[in-house]
């Protein structure tokens, strides 16, 4: 079998390509594979660390405004179609895969006016521009939350779940909080906000350090490499300390290994998160990002607090008070949170890749 993936931008739309890639490689391990990314996403330094063939297309996206670079974005689009069916061409691929990104909506495009089949998947609660875009021509399309469906025609759609969910759910972990001089024998709120932190979530927890502190469970920050020596600074100016079992770190490299060790974790509601989370059962305060396309990080939250699998945080009511709030109802009550865990772990689903790998092969001739 051959496959080209598609999908740039943020490494919501990466992982699960590549956590299909790997799936696809235990079933078939003669099946070859090109990603086609672009210059401008992270994919650029995720995608080649694995070894996979990699090329690149110039993309952009839509100004929100009117504007004169919208020009240039339907300019590159029709550039980026032109190259890509010459990719397409000279891979010769069974099926193409799109998991977001403007990139893949050039690539599949491509493919689509090339006859080829084409699988796209969505993430998030809410679809994407390029999803949306690509969905008429789409051969199928699978789904990670049934509030997705709606907007795409009902006689394709099939929930498959996110396939990161399936690479996280096999993984074992022998990580020990004794890495961080914590203790292994209480419970632990993670609080992570991304690889780069998020300013609300660090200041959230900046004003809830004196109550952290009398607790009798740990607390982890992951505040972010460029963030932390402001949260530091801030901690002195202030006049706190941390107790013995409150920890604030610049970042954490094996974050699926750290989070099956963790109690509670608070965290942004982008669909790899959630996919995670989901995946090990792990109660969690969710914060939803206001900075996304559609709000979807919100509707992706509220999937998850409707089915009890979760606490919801919205950024303006976000502060100390309200965060300790809905750790101490996790934390202090265990009732509390194995009911969020048996739910977690309901709405999670840990074959992913592998419906994944099916809904692929449903579509090759």
């Amino acid at each position: 079998m051959k496959v080209i993936l598609s999908g740039g931008g943020t490494g919501g739309h990466i992982y699960p390509a590549l956590a299909l890639a790997d799936v696809i490689k235990e079933k078939e391990p003669e099946t070859e594979f090109l990603y086609i990314g672009s210059f401008r996403g992270v994919e650029k330094n995720i995608v080649p660390k694995t070894g996979m063939p990699f090329k690149q297309l110039a993309v952009q996206g839509f100004s929100r405004s009117l504007s004169t670079t919208n020009f240039k974005t339907v300019w590159l689009f029709l550039k980026a179609v032109k190259e890509a069916k010459k990719m397409i061409a000279d891979f010769q691929p069974d099926v193409v895969v799109g998991t977001g990104g403007y990139v893949s909506g050039a690539v599949l495009y491509a493919a689509q006016k090339m006859g080829i089949p084409t699988v796209i998947h969505e993430q998030n609660s809410v679809a994407g521009i390029t999803n949306k875009f690509l969905a008429k021509g789409a051969t199928k399309i699978g789904i990670a939350f049934e509030n997705a469906r709606s907007f795409f025609p009902e006689d394709k759609v099939e929930m498959i779940g996110n396939p990161r969910a399936q690479e996280v759910a096999k993984m074992s972990s022998d990580f020990s909080w004794t890495t961080y001089g914590l203790s292994d024998d209480k419970k632990t709120l993670l609080i992570f906000g991304g690889s780069q932190g998020a300013p609300a979530i660090n200041l959230a927890t900046l004003e809830a350090i004196p109550a952290f502190n009398d607790r009798d469970y740990q607390v982890v920050l992951v505040a972010g490499p460029k963030r932390i020596d402001n949260f530091m600074k801030l901690l002195d100016e202030q006049g706190k300390s941390l107790g013995d079992h409150i920890k604030v770190l610049p970042y954490i490299d094996n974050m699926p290994a750290v989070m099956q060790k963790a109690s509670v974790l608070v965290s942004r509601a982008g669909a790899t998160s959630i996919a995670e989370l989901t995946a090990l059962g792990l109660p969690a305060i969710l914060v939803p990002s206001p900075f996304v396309t559609g709000d979807h990080q919100t509707k992706n939250a509220q999937s998850l607090v409707q089915a009890g699998a979760a606490l919801s945080i919205k950024e303006p009511d976000l502060d100390g008070a309200s965060l300790v709030k809905a750790a101490d109802a996790l934390l202090l009550s265990d009732e509390q949170a194995a009911v969020m865990e048996g739910q977690s772990k309901k709405v999670g689903i840990q074959d992913a890749g592998d419906r994944f790998y099916n809904l692929l092969k449903s579509v090759i001739k």
